[in-house]
Formats: structure tokens, C-alpha cells, sequence
């Protein structure tokens, strides 16, 4: 699914990803650095996106274009905080779950996959999330969060209390 449209072309965007991905980044140009307190993996990509994955995160990168860096992460379990370059990245960047897609241009955001749910918290900017490609979508924007179960029900967008997002944000040592 592709929000395009849907975002301010100004902004950054953060999500978060896996570490078994790693050896797929060479395969879009993408830099790992180990960092730790908590240890984490961060991937440095040449078209403007940089990844951190939490310490057995479990996702892979997507190159649909075959230009420099990935377009979109696949995340199967656990998080990720992404970083993206205001028009690094054409039509916006992606992080597919088994539960939803999150779609966004500018922002910094956190993706977390746990339980068969699937959780997007927004820290700056905005975020399009939906549960499938056609699907209805809602808008985050600064402190808000969405939990997707598998479903037909409305997604319900609500503000993120401060426990909460500091226990999530703690995971990347933030």
C-alpha cells in the first residue's frame, strides 16, 4: 500500500526494525553500526533512512526500485525507530507488519510487532497507518498511537501516556 499524498514533504522519520536483516542492508548499500545501553543496531543507508532495531528484532528490507536504500522494512517481531530524510525517499516509506502498514514522509515514529498486535506510536510528524493495502486509514500525529489486532473494527488513534512511550523509547535509548 502506497499513502502517498498523504504527508508533508518537510520532516523526519524514525521507525524500528531487526538485526536478522543485517546481512540483506548490504544489498541496499546500508551501513551497520553496533550500539549499546541497551544494545540496539543501527543501519545507515545512502538514500537519507537510518533504521535502529532493538537487540532480536526480526524484519528485512525492501529495494523495490533499485535505487540506493531500502523503500520499506518487512517487520515480523519486535521494534524499530526510523529516521528518513525529508524527500529521501519517493512516495514515502513503509514498515509492513503482519497486522498493519504504516506509511509516512516526515516524522519520527516507532513500529512495535508483539503478540500478534501491531503498535505505532508517532514522536514527531505524522503517520498513516492502515490494517491491509484499500483498508481505511488514520492519521497519527505528535503522541498519538495506534494498537492493530487482527479484525474489522475501527482503528482507535488515542494519545499515549507517559509511561508508556518512555518505556518504548527506552528500548532504543532514548
Amino acid at each position: 500500500m502506497h499513502l502517498k499524498g498523504l504527508w508533508p514533504a518537510s520532516g523526519a522519520v524514525c521507525i524500528f526494525l531487526t538485526v536478522s536483516a543485517l546481512a540483506q542492508s548490504n544489498s541496499v548499500g546500508c551501513r551497520a553500526e553496533t550500539l549499546h545501553d541497551p544494545e540496539r543496531t543501527a543501519l545507515t543507508c545512502p538514500n537519507g533512512v537510518r533504521i535502529v532495531a532493538e537487540d532480536g528484532t526480526r524484519f528485512s528490507l525492501v529495494d523495490r526500485t533499485a535505487a540506493e536504500g531500502p523503500e520499506a522494512v518487512r517487520l515480523e517481531g519486535q521494534a524499530l525507530m526510523l529516521e528518513v530524510t525529508p524527500g529521501a525517499v519517493e512516495g514515502g516509506f513503509e514498515v509492513i507488519t503482519p497486522q498493519a502498514i504504516a506509511a509516512v514522509r516526515g516524522t519520527k515514529w516507532a513500529v512495535d510487532v508483539v503478540n500478534g498486535k501491531t503498535s505505532v506510536f508517532v514522536a514527531e510528524g505524522r503517520v498513516a497507518v492502515s490494517r491491509e493495502a484499500g483498508a481505511p486509514v488514520v492519521e497519527l500525529g505528535h503522541g498519538d498511537g495506534v494498537d492493530v489486532e487482527t479484525g474489522t473494527e475501527p482503528l482507535a488513534v488515542r494519545q499515549w501516556g507517559a509511561a508508556r512511550v518512555a518505556a518504548l523509547l527506552a528500548r532504543f535509548g532514548e
